[in-house]
């Protein structure tokens, strides 16, 4: 990927190298689409949605969380004072616990980066089409998403964060 990145790189610039004067008449642009998924508005809100739909199951976690390192503490506490049979029973209840709090961790993990990930589609695709509308609106004959420097001039982040705004 990174090599197929950096071909299309080297084939722009040698491109750009050969006709200056075409060259001269390109229009750059260029999009932070890393810093667009972290910052835009949309992201944010998809965000926060995400948080308040997993809410509950965090807290579910959280509560078997605090009974496992309860049990664990009292059995580090009252271990050598209980009866065979009790402290067998509690090591089993903890284990029972730790194996359950392991499975919902699990489960909640894949949960959410698969909600995370349809979010995150949406958003993309959101987003290419904000790009391609400011690209055909204002003449740019490239958009670009990765790049070693960038004139900040060339930088449309904040117009796509705009129009990803006002949709």
């Amino acid at each position: 990927m990174m090599f197929k990145q950096f071909a299309v790189g080297l084939a722009l610039a040698s491109a750009f190298i050969a006709m200056p004067a075409a060259a001269a008449d390109t229009k750059i642009g260029f999009v932070n689409t890393e810093r667009l998924l972290r910052e835009a508005p949309l992201s944010v809100a998809a965000q926060k949605k995400l948080e308040r739909e997993f809410a509950a199951r965090d807290q579910e976690l959280q509560k078997l969380a605090k009974q496992a390192r309860d049990l664990q503490a009292q059995l580090d506490k009252d271990g050598v004072t209980m009866s065979d049979t009790e402290r067998k029973n509690k090591e089993r209840d903890l284990g029972n616990l730790n194996r359950e709090l392991q499975r919902q961790g699990r489960e909640f993990r894949e949960d959410l980066n698969l909600r995370r990930n349809e979010e995150l589609g949406q958003i993309q695709e959101r987003a290419r089409k904000a790009i391609q509308d400011i690209a055909k609106s204002e003449k740019y004959d490239i958009i670009v998403e990765q790049a070693v420097y960038v004139d900040p001039r060339n930088d449309i982040t904040e117009r796509v964060m705009k129009a990803l705004g006002s949709k």
